[in-house]
């Protein structure tokens, strides 16, 4: 069995993305890396470059900027990484800029890909996801966020990202059928200094908003406002991926939110009480296979 795996990466340095972190998080698993460098406006190939790891294929690339709807651009950078891995692979795992996966889980992911290498009817595998939020002492708990996604398929060119790269679709617009393993995916794209997390407000919404988009919705602000944008946090009791130790213990602001203030829309309450009941009402873009 052969695993590539592939992720797309612009401004690293500019907008704090622990992308060292989320390709050092999968390499274990993996024979190749493929990172589609992306024109910045920093030193982001070279942060790239200085991976030591023989294992590290860098695909430079210009993003285009004109294409200001629904973030396509992003899938378009993430299909440039994934048509790039060579056929002879099995399986392409993908990781974002600011996603990380922890060491616990490596010998699940491993073992799943193992068991689902030569099945016919499996497209890739289900991650369940933490979005921590402000700190990282805290994770989003309302269904705004997203559960579950696609991070594991196999090494099948008729598999393309999908709309913004959140997911996945092959052939004709078809879902993908994919199989669920207990390993999280941890999310820190939520967790930034809050100025530069207001520059990357200012910055990454234009991939999917026009100016005058921008100009409505985006304030103009030296700080971004953590607590304004708060429906529901949990406090974090688990551990954090070893790769991110020294980022963590370098975190150079105070986020402390009493989760007592937490508000639920009526909406949000209702879509939790039908999933504990066993019907889960969230968008699914993919089938679930056993």
């Amino acid at each position: 069995m052969k695993v590539a795996g592939f992720t797309i990466v612009r401004n690293a340095l500019k907008y704090d993305y622990p992308i060292i972190e989320a390709i050092e998080s999968i390499l274990p698993l993996c024979d190749l890396v493929v990172v589609a460098v992306g024109n910045s406006d920093d030193e982001t190939l070279a942060l790239i470059q200085s991976i030591k790891s023989e294992k590290i294929q860098i695909l430079e690339t210009v993003w285009d900027d004109s294409l200001r709807e629904g973030g396509k651009v992003l899938a378009d950078e993430t299909n440039k990484a994934f048509q790039a891995i060579p056929t002879d692979y099995d399986w392409g795992f993908y990781i974002q800029g600011d996603e990380v996966v922890h060491e616990d889980d490596l010998a699940t992911i491993q073992k799943a890909m193992k068991e689902n290498t030569d099945r016919k009817d499996i497209d890739g595998l289900l991650f369940n996801y933490r979005h921590f939020f402000g700190s990282y002492d805290y994770i989003g708990n309302s269904p705004r966020w997203y559960q579950n996604e696609i991070r594991v398929i196999k090494n099948n060119k008729a598999i393309y990202s999908y709309k913004d790269a959140q997911g996945f679709r092959k052939d004709d617009d078809k879902k993908l059928t994919v199989k669920r393993i207990d390993a999280h995916v941890h999310h820190y794209g939520w967790v930034k200094d809050p100025s530069v997390m207001q520059a990357k407000q200012e910055t990454f919404n234009k991939l999917w908003h026009d100016d005058k988009w921008m100009a409505e919705n985006i304030d103009k602000v030296e700080e971004f406002d953590y607590f304004k944008n708060i429906d529901s946090l949990e406090k974090y009791t688990g551990t954090h991926p070893s790769v991110m130790k020294i980022r963590i213990d370098r975190l150079n602001w105070d986020f402390n939110y009493d989760i007592s203030f937490n508000k639920t829309s009526t909406k949000h309450k209702l879509k939790k009480l039908l999933k504990k009941v066993g019907w889960d009402t969230s968008y699914r873009n993919y089938t679930l296979k056993k």
